[in-house]
This record gives C-alpha cells, sequence and structure tokens, in this order.
C-alpha cells in the first residue's frame, strides 16, 4: 500500500467507529482491511481450514467496562498459568499489571482501531465448542492448530503481522491476534503518551491514580510494544 494513511485521534481511542465496515456478520474492521483480510482468508483455506473472526472492533467503552469489572473483582483475573488471582492479596500496582497482561486499558487496545482482530477456524470446531482464544488451541494438535501452521506459511511476506507472537514481559502472547501493519502503524503514531493520558484522566476509570503514575511505562511496553527489563 502507498501514501499516507490519515487517522484521527478519536479513531484511535475507540471513540468513533462511523468509518468502520462489519464484516462475518458483526464484526467490524477498517475498510482498508477488508480486502486484504479476504485474501489471507483464500490463501488459508486448505482442506478443514477457515479463518474467520472472533472479535474486531472494540470500543473505549467496552474496553473501559471490561477493565472496570476486572480491577473491581467482577470478573477473574488469571495468571499465566491460567489460574484465577486472589486480587484482594495484591498490591494497586500488581492488580494494574495482572489485568494489562491479558487486557488493555481502554484507549490503548489495538482493538479500537479496525486494524487488529482476533481469528479462528470453525471449520475445525467440534459440536458445541467454544472458542477460547488460549495457547492450547494454537498448538500442533490443537483445534486450531492447523490454521495457526497456515498462518505461519502465509503471513511471511504479507502485511498482517502477530503483535504479541512473542512474549517481551509485558503483554502475554497471543498468536491468535492478527494486526494489518500499514494502518496500525499509523494509529500508534498518532496515539500518543499525552493523548491517551488526557482521555484516561476524563474516563470513569478504576485503578486511575495508579495508572496515570505508571503511564509512561504502560505506554512503552503496552503500547509501543518495547520490553521491559522489570517484572510486572
Amino acid at each position: 500500500m502507498s501514501g499516507e494513511i490519515l487517522v484521527t485521534e478519536r479513531q484511535a481511542l475507540g471513540l468513533d467507529e462511523e468509518h468502520l465496515v462489519s464484516v462475518q456478520g458483526s464484526c467490524k474492521i477498517h475498510p482498508l482491511v477488508s480486502a486484504p483480510l479476504q485474501s489471507l482468508a483464500q490463501q488459508c483455506s486448505a482442506p478443514g481450514c477457515r479463518l474467520a473472526i472472533a472479535s474486531g472492533y472494540r470500543s473505549f467503552d467496552r474496553q473501559l467496562a471490561i477493565f472496570n469489572a476486572k480491577a473491581r473483582g467482577e470478573r477473574e483475573v488469571l495468571d499465566d498459568r491460567g489460574q484465577v488471582l486472589d486480587m484482594q492479596r495484591l498490591s494497586p500496582r500488581e492488580q494494574l499489571y495482572a489485568i494489562l497482561r491479558f487486557s488493555a486499558l481502554p484507549g490503548a487496545s489495538r482493538h479500537h482501531w479496525g486494524s487488529d482482530m482476533d481469528v479462528y477456524d470453525p471449520a475445525a470446531m467440534p459440536a458445541d465448542y467454544r472458542v477460547q482464544l488460549t495457547l492450547s488451541e494454537c498448538v500442533p494438535g490443537g483445534v486450531f492448530g492447523d490454521l495457526h501452521c497456515e498462518l505461519d506459511s502465509h503471513l511471511q511476506g504479507s502485511d498482517f503481522y502477530r503483535p504479541y507472537e512473542r512474549d517481551l514481559g509485558a503483554i502475554a502472547p497471543e498468536p491468535w491476534h492478527l494486526s494489518y501493519r500499514p494502518l496500525a502503524d499509523a494509529y500508534v503514531k498518532v496515539l500518543s503518551r499525552d493523548l491517551l493520558g488526557d482521555c484516561l484522566q476524563s474516563a470513569e476509570l478504576e485503578l486511575k491514580p495508579v495508572v496515570m503514575r505508571h503511564l509512561d511505562d504502560i505506554y512503552r511496553r503496552y503500547v509501543q510494544l518495547e520490553p521491559g527489563s522489570g517484572s510486572n
């Protein structure tokens, strides 16, 4: 893709979805992603394989509700072993980073942009199977293992990539999360630390004092995806 991609601050924060298009039913993505995604899906169409979107665009308000519910103990927060954490035994800072391991801050989620999506393979699912979006589903022998083998081949040379393919010490690996790089890169440039901070200051956000205290670190490691030397 050539030429500059124009994106807005409100789009970057998940506050504007007027520009998006619906695909595969109710999933919304950016219109620039539609044709490249269809092409990738056609490439990943070996017998028994079908690339589908489990989650596309997610609004600021939706991400805020997810984050706040976890901070309040209304939704489970898991550790890396999949065990439920006792959030009451953690400090506010530990609570924050435990949530961020698997769920983005509102305003900082790549799902706000319409460039990113979680994918799965409905053709491989047994009857009544519920998509979990876990690592065990994606490895060889997992229910979506064949799809991810296809993706391993076809993502090379593609404009799609896995931003959370490796564990850099912040966000847990998510091989099912695909990003359309030309568009995502444009949004990363727009989503500055100050823009995010101003938005969060005016939001009804749980753990806001600790979020704002650590916002520089969060922005560097969870938005810019730079590895950190410290622990969560």
